[in-house]
């Protein structure tokens, strides 16, 4: 069935390559050392971003003695109160970065998110702290789909596995200065004051969020000095600038906030059918919501899932009747999807075990927090560069053969890692559990380059913004939201962490089998990009 014709339907051309210039950007030469510059002042950006968000493993175990919450909670926090505003509000905010100046955006939501990282040093409850936690969530998602656009149109297609990873390395670096900072705050802090009071009562976990969250304040004003490339040029195909781009933020907004939701279609020009479709989804996830919070408990996991599932609905709906080619392209191409999926399954488990690592080897091995966070989080810095770094370089290397290459090395990701992980969870040796867990972090991170590249070649470049919120949708929703949660529950169900981290590898199987679903369609699905968006309606 067509989707519905809408009455403010986009009307932007893509205009020729010497198309002029608008004010707002300059030209950088692909590749040089200005794009170099700026793919370092942003990798140092999705350091801070992961740093923030790590920082919560190393303090679990003391947050959990303090605040009285379980396992299951701490995943909740980790993962679904961080991962479901993060997919939600990455979908506007996506679009305002294809359409307006994202190192400002860039900036603006580090500020943000810096910000609410030191009040979660505030939080005197599980209520308290979920709120800073999807604070933090909601500034985030404005970093990396502006950032993954951005470097496409300062480097050539040829290089942007590399380019991606290179800036994708900054999750490990962070997670591992995460480990290492939080666990040495926490440590010295509570020693310093264990048989006294502390200045104004707080405690070690509280601090280290203070200490981590007030660097990125500093670094939002670097990130605002760069300059804006000329969108589309190395693709040659320049969009025309957009004259209300905070205009086209609210709307994409309303698209998926419930109720403007329903008021959106009705602007849009929705049919009756739509709307009941739209209507019914919502009725069905609640009902969803409410049958596992009865069967599991923690009503917040699930409702909050719940969102996160309409939203993306409401989105698609959307999109589908005010931007055809760009519906087409990123609902109507089976390799996106099984390719988006099969990532995200690898994210299920990256983010799972990136989580409760920490808590395992203080929990399993009666570490501190100070040396598994130096010893941890010097692994995952290390480990999770040289992963990404080479899972990248090997990507675009490969997909000079063969233009499935960078899904091979999601394969290869899927699979390397399984015998590493069990091997460090079930040996008895605790020297030899912290050796296996650098290899096990470089297998773990080569699927991050091939992962988000493989969208960017798949839609026109005017929509690679958004096409990477939908890409970190999928992935937050699936990793985030459920691997850490998962693996919380999973350790509860059988008495042992480290059965819950085991039985959730399962998940890198069903990666495998959707990157190979993928690899099928890529070719044909990536050749016909133009053809296809041309098809359903795209000027060019």
């Amino acid at each position: 069935m067509a989707p519905d014709r809408s009455p403010d339907e986009s009307t932007r051309d893509e205009k020729p390559v010497d198309a002029p210039r608008s004010p707002r950007t300059s030209s950088i030469d692909p590749g040089g050392p200005y794009a170099r510059y700026v793919l370092g002042v942003l990798t140092l950006v999705y350091v801070i971003n992961f740093l923030d968000r790590q920082i919560l493993s190393i303090l679990a175990e003391r947050i959990k003695a303090d605040l009285h919450v379980t396992d299951a909670q701490m995943g909740f926090l980790y993962g679904t109160a961080f991962a479901v505003f993060y997919a939600i509000f990455g979908i506007p905010l996506g679009r305002l970065a294809d359409v307006w100046d994202r190192r400002r955006l860039i900036s603006w939501g580090l500020t943000f998110w810096s910000a609410m990282t030191t009040l979660s040093g505030l939080a005197q409850g599980f209520v308290h702290l979920a709120l800073a936690r999807i604070g933090v969530g909601v500034g985030e998602a404005s970093a990396s789909p502006a950032a993954y656009s951005l470097l496409s149109d300062c480097y050539p297609r040829a290089r942007r596995a590399t380019v991606l990873a290179l800036y994708s390395s900054g999750i490990y670096i962070g997670s591992g200065l995460g480990l290492g900072i939080g666990g040495l705050i926490v440590d010295r802090w509570d020693a310093a004051f264990a048989g006294g009071v502390s200045p104004f009562g707080l405690r070690g976990w509280q601090v280290a969020f203070f200490v981590v969250g007030v660097p990125g304040l500093l670094l939002a004003l670097w990130v605002r000095s760069l300059r804006e490339p000329q969108r589309g040029t190395i693709d040659g195909i320049i969009s025309a600038p957009e004259a209300h781009p905070f205009r086209e933020f609210f709307r994409e907004m309303s698209s998926v906030l419930p109720p403007l939701t329903i008021f959106r279609l009705r602007q849009l020009g929705a049919t009756p059918r739509t709307i009941g479709l739209n209507v019914a989804s919502a009725l069905m996830l609640s009902l969803a919501a409410i049958l596992f919070t009865r069967l599991l408990g923690t009503p917040a996991q699930w409702w909050s899932l719940a969102l996160g599932a309409y939203a993306a609905v409401s989105w698609s709906q959307s999109l589908a009747i005010r931007d055809r080619a760009g519906f087409a392209l990123i609902f109507r191409t089976p390799a996106l999807h099984f390719s988006n999926l099969g990532f995200a399954f690898l994210s299920f488990t990256g983010y799972g075990t990136g989580f409760w690592i920490a808590p395992f080897f203080v929990r399993i091995h009666g570490m501190s927090p100070t040396r598994v966070g130096l010893l941890v989080g010097g692994a995952a810095a290390v480990g999770g560069w040289l992963g990404v770094s080479f899972g990248g370089f090997l990507a675009d290397r490969l997909r000079m053969k063969d233009p499935r290459g960078r899904l091979y090395v999601g394969m290869l990701n899927a699979i390397l890692p399984l015998p590493l992980t069990l091997a460090m969870l079930w040996t008895p040796d605790t020297r030899v559990a912290f050796v296996l867990s650098l290899p096990l972090y470089v297998m773990s991170a080569l699927w991050l380059g091939p992962g988000t590249s493989t969208v960017q070649d798949l839609v026109l470049p005017r929509l690679r913004a958004v096409a990477s919120a939908g890409f970190l949708l999928v992935v937050t929703l699936v990793g985030l939201a459920l691997g850490p949660y998962t693996m919380g529950r999973l350790s509860m169900a059988t008495g042992d962490l480290r059965w819950g981290i085991s039985i959730g590898l399962t998940a890198n199987l069903v990666a495998f089998v959707l990157l190979l679903l993928a690899a099928r369609d890529l070719p044909a699905a990536e050749s016909t990009r133009i053809e296809r968006a041309v098809a359903a309606g795209e000027p060019i």
